[in-house]
């Protein structure tokens, strides 16, 4: 009997001790037993003010623990939303996230933040944060090149919605290096079709990039590709006139040098056709538009 007592009064403390756990996070216990486990591990988190998480978060950024400062801003995020303390937590998640190269986690967290908070003093720091993440998931031109669209999307909010901030200076240059990326993918293909010589389909290409990326750094391939192009095909005109506008605006260029070589070779100068779309498109060019 003394062992059976024993059993009942150790069971029976054991049944306490998890009570009073439980209590303490204001969760209660059912007879059936059937309460999913707990990590009393995080338990501090759901409990510990926002205030101190927020500056356990910043303690964390400053000692380089990213990862854990994540767990704070986040663990503020979900158990005080809409409050100022969510706010700034919010902010901070954004930025952490980015710092950490989390960049989805990053956007996600922003675009919340601009929904929630679209007029606050923050604002232009965490549109300028999203346009970061999605600069940093741009990848070589060889590849998709979604993420260069969606830079120059949301770091032109930056320059249009915020133009007195700090940040309009880098999200200029952001976009001109997403503008820079999308001209060289159409370069790739175009180049792509030249190679096959299927030129209309790469002067189709070409003829994008002088047009809408006029001031990227591929515009003088392009007008040099086009020459090429047209060349090849026998519309020495517009041949002419693309290395006419390339030798005006880019008279040192070793693309001119080569184009000017080849019209030569076939007893052609470059001549421009005001006429053609060509010119009218280097009036764009000239004003650097």
């Amino acid at each position: 009997m003394a062992n059976v007592r024993s059993s009942v009064i150790g069971k029976t403390a054991r049944v306490a001790v998890v009570s009073l756990v439980l209590a303490g996070v204001g969760m209660t216990t059912t007879a059936c037993g059937t309460d999913p486990d707990i990590d009393i591990t995080k338990l501090g988190l759901a409990t510990d003010p926002p205030e101190q998480l927020y500056n356990q978060g910043l303690a964390n950024m400053k000692a380089g623990n990213t990862g854990e400062a994540i767990r704070k801003f986040d663990a503020i995020d979900k158990q005080n939303p809409f409050t100022e303390w969510g706010r700034k937590a919010l902010v901070m998640l954004t930025f952490a996230n980015t710092r950490q190269n989390r960049n989805d986690e990053a956007i996600a967290a922003g675009n919340r933040y601009l929904k929630q908070y679209p007029r606050s003093a923050d604002s232009a720091y965490v549109q300028y944060l999203v346009g970061l993440s999605y600069s940093k998931q741009i990848s070589d031109v060889t590849q998709d090149q979604r993420a260069a669209s969606r830079t120059i999307e949301a770091m032109n909010k930056v320059v249009k919605d915020y133009p007195d901030s700090e940040y309009v200076d880098d999200a200029q240059a952001k976009i001109r290096f997403a503008r820079d990326q999308l001209a060289g993918k159409e370069m790739q293909i175009g180049r792509y079709y030249l190679e096959r010589k299927e030129y209309l389909a790469a002067i189709q290409r070409f003829r994008l990039v002088v047009e809408q990326y006029g001031n990227t750094n591929q515009i003088e391939e392009a007008l040099a590709r086009l020459v090429e192009s047209y060349y090849a095909m026998g519309i020495a005109e517009e041949a002419q006139t693309a290395a006419a506008v390339l030798g005006r605006n880019y008279p040192d260029s070793q693309w001119y040098a080569d184009s000017y070589k080849l019209l030569k070779g076939g007893g052609l100068e470059p001549r421009e056709n005001r006429g053609s779309w060509i010119s009218r498109a280097a009036i764009k060019l000239v004003a650097g538009e």
